[in-house]
């Protein structure tokens, strides 16, 4: 059962086979699929030399949710990416908890 306020939203797995992804997110240095229009809400993640990310999310999937409060949400884990703007009306954030990557979303 998740916690109150969380919803799974999919998970994000790394890639260096999938040169078709659609999405290039500049400031991350990452080209990405939109998950939602996976069928089993897979995010598929292929990072550049170079990408910010932490080697963490750039090696391993994470798995994302969606949460009512985004700040409360990230006392979790450790912080591994501050909350930013990923579009609009959508907030993201990156944290670890026992060694895995989640990432948390919160519109607004």
């Amino acid at each position: 059962m998740l916690k109150p306020g969380l919803r799974y939203s999919h998970i994000g797995i790394p890639t260096k086979d999938r040169a078709d992804l659609p999405i290039y997110l500049e400031g991350c240095k990452v080209h990405i699929n939109d998950f939602n229009d996976n069928p089993y809400a897979v995010e598929w993640l292929n990072f550049e030399e170079g990408s910010p990310f932490p080697e963490i999310l750039q090696k391993q999937a994470h798995v994302a949710y969606e949460c009512d409060d985004l700040e409360e949400a990230m006392k979790a884990g450790k912080v591994l990416v501050p909350p930013f703007d990923a579009g609009p009306g959508l907030k993201c954030a990156f944290i670890e908890v026992d060694g895995l990557g989640i990432e948390l979303m919160q519109r607004y």
